[in-house]
């Protein structure tokens, strides 16, 4: 029996990562108060012939603030009924989540007249806290479309059920658009020389042959990714070894444009001969 818990804050996807799973041959139910998911699960092993693969929506919408602070001993509890448990957690930045609600007009589950929206948003974040620490992968969708967000969580799904390799991602970022949640291991190279300064090259990007020869020249940008290449190498055998099953690398310059796809890339290629499951995504350029 498969099992995922799909949850997140409002406004970041859950409805629409749960609409994918049914696309992919999932049962799915959506807001289930946490103190039913053994009972679930229960029920579902009595009939797995006929429900393998089941998403399970959980947010703050759970009638108690109890059975959240309680999510991991749920957990171990679905465990020893000899199931496991993966969990996908959609996040997305606070300006995003009040621009969405804004745009769309919907009420947000924790507001209230004592509550503005700004803070049932803060507030939402603090309530899914355990679920948060348990998460299996966690998806920053403030800069995802819909088939970004559909694309993501085909992959995680799909990986899980092909073999138990890591699946790791190498994101390039811009750090004046905002650190993605989804990290990992962040890295920040803004110290290095910077094609924008450059008017020839300040329109391209760092898979243009031009910005790849400017920057194949610093000695900066050499040594830096001999760092990060070294670190990589020597240390994600050791995070596939402990099971981890997804894992998010991220490594940023100003605008997310050069040097941190640049890099990204020059890092895909060298490492993804070792690691096939490596997979590239420049955040900036989507």
């Amino acid at each position: 029996m498969e099992l995922y818990v799909i949850s997140g804050r409002s406004g970041s996807g859950k409805s629409s990562a749960l609409h994918v799973m049914e696309d992919l041959g999932y049962y799915c139910v959506d807001n289930l108060p946490i103190a039913l998911l053994p009972a679930l699960v229960e029920e579902i092993k009595q009939a797995s012939q006929s429900y393998s693969k089941v998403a399970v929506g959980i947010d703050a919408r759970n009638l108690s603030s109890s059975n959240l602070a309680s999510f991991s001993s749920t957990k171990r509890q679905i465990s020893t009924l000899g199931v496991e448990l993966s969990i996908i957690f959609l996040d997305a930045n606070e300006p995003t989540l009040i621009r969405r609600f804004s745009e769309t007009k919907r009420k947000h589950p924790m507001s209230s007249k004592e509550l503005s929206l700004s803070e049932a948003v803060e507030l939402e974040k603090k309530l899914l806290e355990p679920i948060l620490e348990v998460a299996n992968l966690v998806i920053d969708t403030s800069k995802l479309t819909i088939h970004d967000l559909r694309d993501q969580i085909r992959d995680a799904v799909s990986k899980d059920n092909s073999d138990s390799a890591t699946h790791i991602i190498l994101q390039s970022f811009g750090f004046k658009h905002g650190i993605p949640l989804d990290s990992d291991f962040i890295y920040d190279i803004r110290c290095l020389p910077n094609p924008h300064w450059i008017p020839e090259l300040r329109t391209l990007t760092g898979q243009d042959q031009a910005v790849i020869d400017f920057l194949g020249e610093q000695a900066m940008v050499k040594s830096m990714y001999q760092s990060l290449f070294t670190f990589l190498k020597d240390w994600i055998p050791k995070f596939e070894e402990n099971n981890r099953s997804h894992m998010t690398i991220s490594i940023g310059c100003t605008g997310g444009q050069h040097r941190s796809v640049y890099m990204v890339e020059k890092l895909w290629k060298t490492l993804s001969e070792n690691h096939p499951h490596l997979k590239k995504r420049h955040r900036e350029l989507s």
